[in-house]
C-alpha cells in the first residue's frame, strides 16, 4: 500500500495542487481544510505524514501540531507557511516538528522533506524487513535477525554466509573493529546444522595468555596454583555446536601450536591431563588484523592459518554502507528509547544527515555509542542536529545577529589594519579611509590600543632620516 499523507490547508488550490503532485509522486492523499477536519480523520485512520499549514482557521499549526503530538507521538509532521520567519522555525522544531517550509517552496521540497519523515520516523520493526532489504528478501530472516541491513553490499555477504553456514568448514571472518563480526559468526551458526547446540565466544585479545590455555581447553584438578577442581574449557563447552574465536591474531605463539592439534585430532587435552577429550565443534575466527603480514612476521603460523581460513568473509566498513546508516540509527534509537523510557521518534533531518555524511572510524559500534549518547541528552522527540554534532565531537556552526557579526568584522578588520601598519595610527586610518579622531573612537569602541600593535624595533622606514623618505 502506498504511503498515506494527510495534508491540512485552508487555500482549497493549493490543497488541490499539493494533493495532484502528491498522488502523481505516489502517494495516497487525504486532504482537509481545518484543524478539526484533520482532528476527526485522524481518529478514523493513520496517515504516515501530516503536512499542514500553520494559519488555520480557527487553530494556528503549532497548535494543532501539539495536539496531534500528544495523542500520535510518533507521527511526523510538517509545517508550511507564507508568514515564515527564523524564530517561527526554531520554535517548531524545538518542539519537535519534523520539518517546516516557507511558501513559496519548490514541489521537490516538499517530495523530499517527506520521504525523509518516512525513511527517518518508520518503526525500527519495519525497519528491519525494508523492502528490497536483504532480510525481506532471505524470506526466513531470523538466522540475521540481529544484522540490520538494506545495502546490496551486505545482502551479497549475507548471502555468501548463509551458503557456507550448510557446510562443516573452518571460516575467518575479517573487518575492522566494530563491524559487527561476532554478529555475522552468530548469524552463520543459527543458519547452520548446528544451531541448537551451543554458541560459545571467546576474546583472544581479551584473556591474559597465562590463562587462555586454561579456559580454552580446561584444566584438571592440581595442574596449578589455584585449580582446586576440573575445568572443561570452553571447547568441551561448545561441543556439537560452535567456538567463535575473535582477535585470533592476538594469540599467543604456543598456543596457536595447540590449537592446531585440536583442529587435527578433533580432541583437546587440558591443562595438566594425561588423555585428551575428544571433542565435535565447528571453529569460526575473526581478526581486524592482517594475518598475511603477521604471517610474514612469523607471529602467526602459517598452518593454523590455511586450517582457519578455509572460507574468508569480509565485513564492509559502515562507510562503504552508508545506505545502511539511517536503517541502524533507527533502529538502535528504538531500542534505546524503550530502554531509557523517553518518547523519541527519530532524527531530525540535518541530523540524520549528518550521521550519514560522518567518517564512522569506529563503525557500527561507534554509531551505537553515538545514538545512545544523543538519546540520553534529547529532550524533544526527534534528535537535534546539535546534540548529533556533541556526540561526534563536530563543533558546531556558530549563527550570529547581523549586529554581532557587523561587530566582529569590525574589530577583525581594524586589528588586521594594527598590524598591518605596526600600530601607525596615522597609517592604519588613511588605509581604511577614515580621519585620525573617527578611527580613534573606533578603537575606543573595540577597547584596541595601537601600542600594543608596535614591534620593539621600528620599522626601517622610520629610522631613516626625512631627506631620504620617499
Amino acid at each position: 500500500m502506498p504511503p498515506h499523507v494527510l495534508l491540512i490547508d485552508d487555500d482549497r488550490d493549493l490543497l488541490e495542487l499539493l494533493g495532484m503532485r502528491l498522488g502523481a509522486a505516489g502517494y495516497r492523499v487525504s486532504a482537509v481544510e481545518n484543524a478539526n477536519a484533520a482532528l476527526a480523520r485522524l481518529a478514523l485512520e493513520r496517515p504516515q505524514v501530516v503536512v499542514s499549514d500553520v494559519r488555520l482557521p480557527g487553530r494556528d499549526g503549532l497548535s494543532l501540531y501539539a495536539e496531534i503530538h500528544a495523542r500520535h507521538p510518533g507521527l511526523p509532521v510538517i509545517l508550511m507557511t507564507a508568514h515564515g520567519s527564523i524564530p517561527d522555525a526554531v520554535e517548531a522544531t524545538a518542539k519537535g516538528v519534523f520539518a517546516y517550509l516557507t511558501k513559496p517552496f519548490d514541489g521537490r521540497e516538499l517530495l523530499d522533506r517527506i520521504a525523509q519523515a518516512l525513511a527517518v520516523v518508520q518503526p525500527a520493526g519495519s525497519a528491519e524487513a525494508a523492502p528490497g532489504s536483504a532480510e525481506a528478501a532471505a524470506g526466513d530472516a531470523p538466522w540475521r535477525a540481529a544484522i540490520v541491513s538494506q545495502s546490496t553490499r551486505m545482502a551479497e555477504l549475507l548471502a555468501e554466509a548463509r551458503m557456507v553456514a550448510q557446510m562443516d568448514a573452518s571460516v575467518l571472518i575479517c573487518g575492522d573493529s566494530g563491524t559487527g563480526k561476532e554478529l555475522l559468526a552468530e548469524a552463520i551458526h543459527r543458519a547452520s546444522p548446528r544451531r541448537a547446540r551451543p554458541f560459545v565466544a571467546v576474546n583472544c585479545g581479551a584473556i591474559p595468555d597465562a590463562l587462555l590455555e586454561s579456559e580454552l581447553f580446561g584444566h584438571v584438578k592440581g595442574a596449578f596454583t589455584g585449580a582446586v577442581s576440573n575445568h572443561a574449557g570452553l571447547c568441551v563447552s561448545a561441543h556439537g555446536g560452535t567456538l567463535f574465536l575473535d582477535e585470533i591474531g592476538d594469540m599467543p605463539p604456543a598456543l596457536q601450536v595447540k590449537l592446531l592439534r585440536v583442529l587435527q585430532e578433533r580432541s583437546v587435552r587440558p591443562v595438566g591431563a594425561t588423555q585428551a577429550v575428544p571433542v565435535d565443534i565447528r571453529i569460526l575466527s575473526a581478526t581486524h588484523r592482517d594475518l598475511d603480514a603477521a604471517m610474514a612476521a612469523g607471529s602467526f603460523r602459517a598452518d593454523l592459518y590455511y586450517r582457519l581460513n578455509v572460507v574468508t568473509l569480509r565485513l564492509p566498513t559502515l562507510a562503504e554502507r552508508r545506505e545502511d546508516i539511517p536503517l541502524l540509527a533507527n533502529h538502535f534509537l528504538a531500542g534505546l528509547a524503550r530502554k531509557y523510557g523517553k518518547p523519541l521518534h527519530g532524527f531530525a533531518p540535518e541530523a540524520m544527515k549528518a550521521l550519514t555524511t560522518a567518517a564512522w572510524p569506529g563503525n557500527v559500534r561507534q554509531l551505537h555509542n553515538v545514538v545512545e549518547q544523543v538519546c540520553a541528552l534529547s529532550t524533544t522527540p526527534l534528535i537535534p542536529l546539535t546534540l548529533v554534532q556533541r556526540a561526534l565531537r563536530v563543533p558546531g556552526v556558530e549563527v550570529l545577529s547581523l549586529a554581532q557579526a557587523r561587530e566582529r568584522f569590525e574589530r577583525d578588520y581594524l586589528v588586521g589594519l594594527l598590524k598591518l601598519t605596526d600600530g601607525n595610527v596615522a597609517d592604519a586610518a588613511r588605509l581604511a579611509e577614515r580621519n585620525r579622531t573617527e578611527f580613534y573612537r573606533l578603537l575606543q569602541k573595540h577597547g584596541l590600543t595601537p601600542g600594543e600593535f608596535r614591534s620593539e624595533t621600528p620599522p626601517e622606514r622610520e629610522l631613516s632620516p626625512p631627506g631620504d623618505r620617499a
